[in-house]
This record gives structure tokens, sequence and C-alpha cells, in this order.
């Protein structure tokens, strides 16, 4: 049975007024194309719901039946059409977002201090979690959206990238490597490493990156925080490669950092689940993210990085 939503008002209209003129005036159609549409739905019902003549406009028993009934359920329909539609002018709501440790600590704080500021009945709720827990967060529905590292693996998610952030060296003001202004990949050769672990979403990038430029280094630690790499390094277990994000805004007192060239970058990507639209609450935190982040990379790009201990 194809009953078209239609055809029920213009139906509804008829069964009210008792006219097909009337009713054509209510739903904007005009009389003959009210007659084709309370045709087909008689078609489709295989009854008759009208008797009419050149005087008036009769309801059958079938139609009597239909009308009584259809009053509630297309009222009800409206009202849960327009409740939905309401949604999107909501103004307050939970929002949920995953990211990973490194962006929660340097780029979400300042992203929940916008969206409290520019949308304060949203209630941004943060789930700071390892890169996989995040992807599977977001694949499982945990969450709105994530804010990862550039994952290896993601068709079946829509990823926007929304910053570039540079791998930069590590190290004690007393290593040769600390004397140049910037360091080549390939002068890391056979240096001892202090490395973010495997459930960072940046190692397999410095892994790739240490390849492809013939650094072949032995990996001293592999630790899972940023402060944990930068202590290692002050106690010389070895030098690192860090993103320049991880980095805290204050610098580090104990050590240096050098740009590593040719450029390596990783891009921090905003991700949802492919094929479902973000709620209007979760796209208006999306887009504040978005925006956070490209003033982040603005207010960095005006100022320069940090080369020496002060």
């Amino acid at each position: 049975m194809n009953v078209t939503l239609r055809q029920l008002r213009v139906f509804r209209s008829v069964a009210e007024g008792r006219n097909f003129s009337r009713a054509g005036d209510q739903v904007g159609l005009s009389q003959p194309a009210v007659s084709r549409s309370i045709g087909e739905l008689e078609a489709q019902l295989g009854l008759k719901l009208l008797d009419r003549t050149t005087r008036e406009v009769v309801l059958t028993e079938a139609g009597h039946s239909l009308a009584a009934r259809l009053e509630r359920v297309l009222d009800d329909l409206d009202q849960t059409l327009q409740d939905v539609a309401g949604l999107a002018n909501a103004r307050g709501g939970k929002v949920r977002v995953a990211s990973s440790p490194t962006l929660s600590a340097n780029l979400m704080p300042g992203c929940i201090a916008t969206c409290a500021e520019q949308a304060p009945g949203i209630q941004f709720l943060l789930l700071d979690r390892i890169q996989q827990d995040v992807l599977d967060s977001v694949r499982g529905g945990e969450v709105d959206f994530g804010v990862v590292i550039e994952p290896s693996e993601a068709d079946d998610l829509h990823c926007e990238s929304i910053l570039n952030d540079p791998f930069v060296l590590v190290l004690q003001p007393s290593h040769p490597l600390a004397r140049k202004k910037s360091v080549n990949w390939s002068a890391l050769d056979g240096q001892p490493l202090v490395l973010l672990d495997h459930a960072s979403g940046s190692r397999r990038l410095i892994d790739q990156a240490l390849e492809r430029h013939g650094a072949h280094c032995e990996v001293k630690q592999q630790l899972g925080h940023p402060t944990t790499v930068f202590r290692m390094v002050e106690a010389g277990i070895g030098i690192s490669v860090m993103p320049a994000m991880s980095l805290p805004p204050e610098g580090l007192a104990n050590l240096v950092v050098r740009p590593l060239v040719p450029r390596v970058q990783r891009a921090i990507m905003l991700i949802r689940r492919n094929n479902r639209a973000l709620s209007p609450l979760a796209q208006r935190v999306w887009g504040l993210v978005r925006e956070t982040a490209a003033l982040s990379a603005a207010a960095a790009s005006g100022a320069a990085a940090p080369t020496s201990a002060p």
C-alpha cells in the first residue's frame, strides 16, 4: 500500500469541509488535483471514501471510520515533526567528544573554553583516551565525534583535517646536535631515543619518518605520556622526537628544542562515522573545535618557536 501523507491531508480537508474547492484552498491544490488525490487514496485502500454529487459530498462508512482516526494520527505526526525540527534550534544539551591524551592536554582545553563562552548551553564532555580507544568510541557510537592523529585505517570514518603539527627534536643543551639551528632526520642515525609508545597516534608517523630518512636508532624507552618522555631526556637516557603540540606552553626549562628537517608533521583530524549526520548540537561543537584549532595554528605561526633553554 502506497498511501502518501499528502493524500491523507487532502482527505482530511475534504472530510472536514465537505467541499473539494475549499479543501483545495486549504492544502494549496486545484480542485482537479484534490479529486485526483482522493481517487488515488481510494484506489490504494480499495474502498470508496466519499460519495460526491453536484450538491454535496458525503462520507461513506469507510470514510467516516478513516476521518475519525485520521485527525489524531495527523495531529500526533505534526507535533512529532515540530519537536524534531526544534532540535535544529536547540541551545542546550550534552555533546560527547573523545580525544587522545596529547590533544586532550594541549588542544581541547581551549576548545572547551570556547564552547563555554560561545555556546554556554552545551555541556562539552571530554573522554581522554588512547587513540585506538577513541576510534572504537566513535565507531561504537559512544561519542558524537573524536579528535585524533591521522589514523592508518579510516575507510569507515569521515575525517576532516583541522591542524598540522610538526615533529621536533628534544634534547639536553649539552648534546652536540643542540648546537645546530635545525637538525636533519638523518643526523639521528645511531642516537638513543626516548619515544612515545605505540598507543600514541604519533608513533607510527615518527617510525616512518626515521626509516624514510635512514635513521636507525635504538629506542631506549617507550612511554605513554610526554611529561615522562621529557624527564627521561633530562636524565640523559636519550633524545626524543616529539610533536610540537606536546611541548608545554611555558617551554622546557632544562631542555632545548630544534626543528627537524625536512619538515614532517602529523595531521590532527576530526572524525565521525560515515553516513551518520551529527546532531545540530554536535555539529556546533565540531565547528567550534575546528575554529579553535585554526586560531591555534595562526597563533603558532606568528610566534617564534623556542630553540634554547632560558
